[in-house]
């Protein structure tokens, strides 16, 4: 039996529900950050699909650098036109031959990026309004060499490096994941004038919280300044009423409050998203792998989305990290708060991280050392299980923003 190295031990701090104030934000689909890794984990999964059919396994690769240059628009009640379309390069590496044969590489980044956008920015004309170029170099040979042989059964590390994951959310970082993706959900569906650029911000000072609303709003179907309000104050309600339902707390909720009536200066689009109009994207600015942003707890600075998912570390250890604390907490009973980091070593098994640590803080009356045999196990469960992220990534299962 593989013995791994567990680290377990309280944390010397507070609950991140009982600290007396809370960021927490959330970049939405449309977001021009969102928008590339959307892209970028968009291509990976149909890199992993091609060489699954091509070659029987996944062969190196990374697209984890997609940039987004924005265009420019006017916009218009009733609707307004693109001016200079916004520009999207996927940047990577790729194997391009395998045992002789030439694999589309290209083609498939491409065909991938365009499904991606016109299902999730149906606006944004994919041609007209946006123009999708690639740049996919080969892979490093010795990252290629890295990668593994057929017969390993369990890949090696690409990296030292390290992911982190933590469990439960907090009341405000529930609301912020839940608003915008309800927005971006049912709501939508039925207010086709919201765009998908929603962009979430929650801050919580002491039982207070306060939720700030960004939203691009679709010219075509805002006739005029009246129509735009009732818009603006549909999103508010709406948003009060989801945060309302994840909380007890005092909640207030305020809307794109950078607009200026008096002025005419509004967040108006004719797309739906704030690329088209000056705001440029890249892989990795944005959310992190469990889809916030939370400066209350620690973080990492990989870009997950895009990343190869057999041994990228960057890409499986914030995966995996998050799955374990979720596991962990759904399973132990007495955790308030739990951080879980995962460090690795290149060239190491992934399933033997080089520390696996675990900083816990219980409920009152619990003692850390009662339930640390559960908290170990269930650890050690999850790690001898890693290549199962690898599956659920290539189909769909994981979001990584």
């Amino acid at each position: 039996m593989t013995e791994r190295n567990i680290a377990i031990e309280a944390a010397d701090r507070s609950a991140v529900e009982d600290q007396g104030v809370e960021i927490v934000e959330r970049k939405g689909i449309g977001h021009p950050d969102s928008i590339c890794d959307g892209i970028a984990e968009a291509v990976s999964r149909a890199l992993s699909q091609l060489y699954l059919d091509r070659v029987g396994k996944v062969l190196h690769y990374n697209t984890d650098e997609t940039q987004l240059v924005a265009g420019e628009s006017a916009p218009t009640y009733g609707g307004g036109e693109i001016v200079e379309p916004i520009y999207v390069l996927i940047v990577g590496r790729a194997t391009r031959e395998y045992d002789g044969k030439r694999l589309p590489v290209d083609a498939t980044a491409i065909a991938a990026a365009r499904e991606y956008l016109n299902e999730n920015i149906p606006e944004l004309e994919v041609g007209t309004d946006i123009v999708v170029d690639t740049r996919i170099g080969e892979g490093s040979g010795d990252l290629q060499d890295v990668f593994g042989e057929d017969d390993v059964e369990v890949p090696m590390s690409n990296d030292t490096s390290y992911g982190v994951g933590h469990a439960p959310l907090t009341e405000t970082e529930e609301i912020v994941l839940t608003v915008e993706r309800r927005l971006n959900g049912p709501y939508a569906a039925d207010n086709p004038e919201l765009g998908p650029d929603v962009k979430v911000m929650g801050k919580r000072e002491g039982d207070e919280i306060d939720i700030t609303v960004a939203a691009a709003m679709v010219d075509a179907y805002i006739e005029d300044l009246d129509e735009y309000d009732d818009a603006v104050e549909r999103v508010r309600g709406y948003v009060t009423d989801v945060a309302r339902e994840l909380t007890d707390r005092d909640v207030s909720v305020e809307v794109n409050t950078a607009d200026d009536y008096d002025a005419g200066s509004i967040y108006l689009t004719v797309t739906g998203t704030s690329a088209e109009m000056g705001d440029d994207g890249s892989v990795g600015r944005g959310n992190r792998a469990n889809g916030l942003i939370t400066p209350n707890r620690p973080m990492s600075m990989e870009a997950t989305s895009g990343k190869n998912p057999v041994n990228h570390i960057g890409k499986i250890y914030n995966l995996l990290s998050t799955d374990i604390a979720e596991s962990v907490v759904a399973d132990v009973d007495g955790i308030r708060d739990l951080q879980i980091r995962l460090l690795s070593q290149i060239g190491r098994p992934i399933d033997q991280p080089h520390v696996a640590d675990a900083k816990v803080v219980t409920e009152a009356g619990v003692d850390l050392a009662d339930i640390e045999p559960e908290v170990r196990a269930r650890i050690d469960e999850r790690l001898a299980n890693v290549t199962d992220v690898t599956r659920r990534v290539i189909e769909g299962e994981l979001s990584t923003f």
